[in-house]
């Protein structure tokens, strides 16, 4: 990526939770609140020991998904949206949030596609529908619904998951890039200040604690799925 250093991360990735979610999806015994609780604690682990550091060090870090597909996921299930809020409420605020948005008759073309339905990407949880294709589109119709919410909300950049890879690539950047670019001045600019402040004597604040400021560079790849591979639902 033109020269950036790059850490990617994604949904329940965690080493320590990664196991343990896959277990209680498994079993289906965990009403919402613990769902959202394993979550949490997947994203806190992945938090401290892969985003914060790699933001340290100047990393541009793209995560798949973030704290948004919790609270949508959990306000469909029925917790309240204060309470998940709070929950994930320690997490670092994303400089670029870009939600890939589609219809669900488009998203349902494209699973049964590739690699198919599954139990929780279709919600039968909920108990939506009398089989899995029909509980798939009323589910992930409330799952876009929320999404339009929490996109207008908290200012998503949307980009239309509608059309081809090379199509969504290109709007990917477009918007990336500025975001990038801004924190490379900023760093010119800071270098440049802290050297004239150096030739005249005055002591500025750690390096690290300036880099740290004006490196922390976050994008999610939030809500609907990523063509480019395969269709990431919002399961």
């Amino acid at each position: 990526m033109q020269g950036y250093g790059v850490l990617t991360t994604g949904w329940t990735r965690s080493e320590l939770m990664s196991k343990t979610i896959a277990s209680a999806k498994q079993g289906n015994i965990l009403d919402p609140w613990s769902h959202s609780l394993l979550y949490a604690t997947d994203f806190a682990d992945r938090l401290e020991h892969q985003i914060i550091p790699a933001l340290r060090s100047g990393f541009v870090v793209l995560a798949d998904r973030y704290i948004y597909t919790a609270f949508v996921r959990n306000t469909v299930r029925g917790c309240d949206r204060q309470w998940i809020h709070d929950v994930f409420g320690f997490a670092v605020v994303p400089d670029l949030v870009c939600y890939l948005r589609i219809d669900v008759d488009t998203l349902a073309l494209r699973v049964i596609e590739s690699k198919g339905m599954t139990y929780w990407e279709s919600g039968m949880d909920m108990r939506l529908g009398a089989d899995l294709y029909d509980s798939f589109k009323k589910y992930q119709g409330l799952i876009i619904e929320e999404f339009d919410k929490v996109a207008e909300e908290f200012g998503f950049q949307v980009v239309d998951a509608r059309r081809p890879p090379e199509e969504i690539q290109e709007a990917l950047r477009a918007r990336i890039l500025p975001i990038l670019k801004e924190g490379r001045t900023k760093r010119i600019n800071k270098a440049a200040a802290d050297k004239v402040a150096a030739e005249k004597g005055v002591t500025g604040k750690p390096a690290l604690v300036a880099a740290e400021k004006s490196t922390e560079k976050i994008v999610e790849k939030a809500a609907m799925p990523a063509p480019a591979k395969e269709p990431a639902t919002t399961g």
